[in-house]
């Protein structure tokens, strides 16, 4: 069986899980410590990043747009109605370029600072870069959730689903995101309707049940992390 080495604070790794659901595709799960800087894991993937996608031939691939588009190429071709990539180029760039915004501009903006100081530096040692939360880097993050929640309320009240008439990796790349904030209880779920709408379908499908059953050593979601009307 293949082999996803993840962890589940990552939204990079959460959208390929979203996308190995959402195919019917099961992969043994490992969590990673990139901050460990495991030799065997290194080995794998040199850049230390997650996630990392080991085939049944331990053949690596190595980040999530990489895995992605790997996935869409060898399993998403064969499911038609249910490929999370669409035929049409235009729209294949449109469900590329709001998978990168996600993947990419809010991970710096925003997902990834909240994971590291509120999670990953509570699992850290002092040398690896632990101790306590920086309130500026937490600040700067809050502030900037409210930028991408406008742009996703745009999205989500001009579409049926983010990229377009049909759910796609955009959907999955800002569901993982989202759902990350929403374990931290970072969203202000009154004040976003429309992303609330959108996320609960997210939320309500199948290949979201795991995630919401995971919990982080040390640190318990919101209360309605779990809840699909929430």
């Amino acid at each position: 069986m293949p082999t996803l080495y993840h962890h589940p604070m990552s939204s990079a790794s959460r959208f390929v899980r979203l996308i190995l659901a959402e195919y019917g595709y099961q992969a043994d799960l490992i969590e990673e410590q990139t901050w460990e800087k495991r030799r065997d894991f290194l080995a794998l993937n040199p850049a230390g990043t997650l996630p990392v996608y080991v085939d049944d031939s331990m053949r690596a691939l190595c980040g999530a747009t990489v895995i992605s588009e790997y996935l869409d190429e060898t399993h998403g071709v064969l499911k038609r109605d249910r490929r999370l990539l669409a035929e049409d180029p235009f729209q294949r760039a449109e469900i590329r370029r709001l998978s990168e915004w996600f993947m990419q501009k809010m991970e710096n903006d925003v997902t990834k600072p909240l994971a590291r100081e509120r999670v990953y530096k509570l699992q850290m040692t002092n040398d690896q870069g632990g101790g306590a939360p920086d309130s500026k880097i937490l600040r700067t993050a809050r502030a900037n959730i409210r930028q991408h929640m406008r742009y996703l309320t745009w999205l989500a009240g001009s579409r049926q689903w983010l990229a377009g008439e049909r759910m796609s990796y955009a959907d999955l790349a800002a569901a993982a995101s989202i759902s990350i904030l929403d374990y931290l209880g970072e969203i202000d779920w009154a004040d976003v309707p429309l992303v609330k709408d959108w996320y609960q379908r997210l939320k309500s499908r199948p290949s979201f049940r795991p995630m919401l059953t995971e919990r982080v050593r040390g640190l318990t979601p919101v209360s309605h992390y779990a809840d699909l009307d929430f």
